[in-house]
């Protein structure tokens, strides 16, 4: 391996073959580890082979994901892929699952009663999608009577959103808490109404 690696460029190449050959997100210690180099120099070579994917409009680019790496499809082809491999079009995330998946990101790790003391009501179907999506994902369970679940964001949440870890998300005011309750509160009123409408309905075919 010290007679292969001469060079940045070799580095470069090695490091490119880890990802492309593993497809998933490889850690950065475990590179270090397989070139027999140090974290630092591993790190420094993967940013720098981001920056020239991003510039060089390749069709492929390198995204860091808490302190991994990976070799991925750039977005911008993404619809061109769809056509070619029929691939299902990304899920569309609706205003409630999107308000759920903010409080799993903000507040994690979260049990499902601390996402509905948020929001004000049951956000069980919310959750199941999310997980569905993969985009959260279990971390144990809280040490308290019940022992909950506990909700925390994954790879794919870092992925899709486009950050390479929850650092990087931007500061959430108490407004926006507040507003996510509102429209929780928007939410049960609705549900409440369509069920009022329907009374009558269900009351004349009893008859």
């Amino acid at each position: 391996m010290d007679e292969l690696l001469n060079s940045t460029e070799e580095i470069k190449a090695a490091i490119e073959s880890i990802l492309f050959t593993m497809g998933d997100a490889v850690e950065a210690s475990r590179i270090a580890e397989a070139m027999n180099l140090s974290e630092k120099v591993v790190k420094n070579t993967c940013y720098e082979l981001m920056e020239e994917y991003n510039t060089s409009e390749k069709g492929i680019k390198i995204i860091e994901l808490d302190g991994s790496f990976q070799m991925c499809t750039n977005s911008k082809y993404y619809d061109i892929l769809i056509s070619l491999c029929h691939v299902p079009k990304k899920h569309n995330l609706t205003d409630v699952m999107m308000e759920t998946l903010s409080i799993v990101a903000y507040k994690q790790p979260v049990t499902r009663q601390e996402i509905e003391a948020v929001r004000g009501v049951k956000s069980d179907f919310a959750i199941n999608k999310l997980l569905e999506y993969n985009l959260i994902t279990e971390l144990g369970r809280k040490d308290v009577p019940g022992r909950p679940i506990l909700f925390g964001t994954s790879e794919e949440f870092l992925r899709a959103f486009g950050v390479s870890s929850i650092d990087e998300l931007p500061v959430i005011s108490a407004d926006k808490i507040e507003e996510f309750r509102q429209e929780a509160f928007k939410e049960t009123n609705m549900e409440s109404f369509a069920g009022q409408l329907l009374e009558p309905e269900i009351a004349d075919l009893t008859i």
